[in-house]
């Protein structure tokens, strides 16, 4: 008997992911609106009553494919006694998060511009990200690592880069042959250029 319960619960775990993965790919690609339960069971080669026995229905389908983001960024934490290391380790954490789970990605986007009536409870998977830098940018200003006259502005501008940092073909039709780690550092530099004093690289560079 333990086992048979053990074995069922393997197969629901299993049948779980399958929906979730399924959905985070249809989501991706067609958005939420335009993506039907049927679907995701056609996707996830699952009956359709699966969907309400595990998730209750498409919307906790879909808010359940965030839990682990706002997990990961509720229980992350940085160094803040090197702040400028804290804020690099921050922006390239966040970009090799968006390549591995590009269509999680592409899906947060899609609804922060569609201003969906579903952004209101993805909050708190993004936010603490939010916060978290900007924590970090109190550090470093009050380090005087950096120099940007908004942390407001600065913050928008960071993540707006982190956010976006994925090859698009529809933009850049060019080939990217460049690692997911070649990337971030890419970008950590590109962000670090605007941000550091321009003294602090003056005085360092004398040294």
């Amino acid at each position: 008997m333990a086992k048979q319960i053990v074995n069922d619960e393997e197969k629901n775990k299993q049948v779980k992911v399958q929906i979730l993965h399924a959905a985070k790919h249809l989501f991706s690609k067609k958005g939420y609106d335009g993506t039907t339960v049927r679907q995701i069971c056609e996707e996830a080669n699952v009956s359709l009553a699966l969907v309400s026995y595990h998730f209750g229905g498409k919307e906790n389908v879909f808010y359940a494919l965030f839990e682990p983001l706002r997990e990961s960024f509720m229980t992350t934490e940085y160094d803040l006694s090197d702040s400028l290391e804290a804020l690099k380790e921050f922006c390239k954490r966040f970009i090799l998060y968006r390549h591995e789970e590009h269509e999680l990605i592409n899906i947060l986007q899609q609804e922060i511009v569609m201003n969906s009536p579903r952004i209101g409870m993805l909050k708190d998977v993004f936010l603490p990200s939010w916060e978290q830098l900007r924590v970090i940018l109190l550090a470093c200003l009050e380090q005087k690592t950096i120099h940007f006259p908004s942390v407001d502005l600065a913050i928008d501008f960071i993540m707006g880069t982190l956010m976006y940092s994925y090859h698009n073909s529809f933009l850049n039709r060019g080939s990217l042959d460049l690692t997911s780690e070649e990337i971030a550092d890419y970008a950590v530099r590109f962000l670090l250029q605007g941000l550091i004093d321009p003294e602090l690289k003056s005085r360092e560079s004398s040294l």
